[in-house]
């Protein structure tokens, strides 16, 4: 049981990892919350793979400044506060079969912009290179 855990976390994680280089190259999709999932999974799966995100010219420094408290740059809170409202407010008007559901995908967007608004913000300056 174990195993096809550790398998699904490597899984979850690689698809994590397509989803932030994606976000590398396209505007409004988050690089640094991918990449956080995929250290979350590869650390619980596979010390080979979370030691090569770690040390990864393009992917480590997202990760490490997260780590070090320095927070998430600007432009990943925009594009995933963009994607939590589109994604939120589409389920509460066209998928939800209720009010009770629309109340939830409400206060569940809410909930997550306050998250979003208190993480610390990466300044420029403090760029891990």
């Amino acid at each position: 049981m174990k195993q096809i855990i550790k398998v699904l976390l490597i899984i979850i994680g690689s698809i994590s990892l397509v989803l932030g280089i994606l976000g590398i190259i396209l505007p409004l999709v988050p690089t640094t919350p991918f990449l956080l999932l995929t250290a979350a999974c590869y650390v619980r799966s596979s010390d080979r793979l979370y030691n090569w995100l770690m040390t990864n010219k393009w992917f480590g420094s997202y990760i490490r400044n997260y780590k070090a408290g320095k927070g998430i740059p600007m432009k990943a809170k925009i594009s995933v506060l963009i994607m939590i409202w589109f994604s939120f407010l589409f389920s509460a008007f066209y998928v939800a079969p209720n009010t009770i559901l629309k109340i939830g995908f409400i206060f569940g967007a809410c909930f997550f912009t306050v998250v979003i608004y208190k993480t610390k913000t990466l300044k420029p300056e403090e760029e891990d290179s």
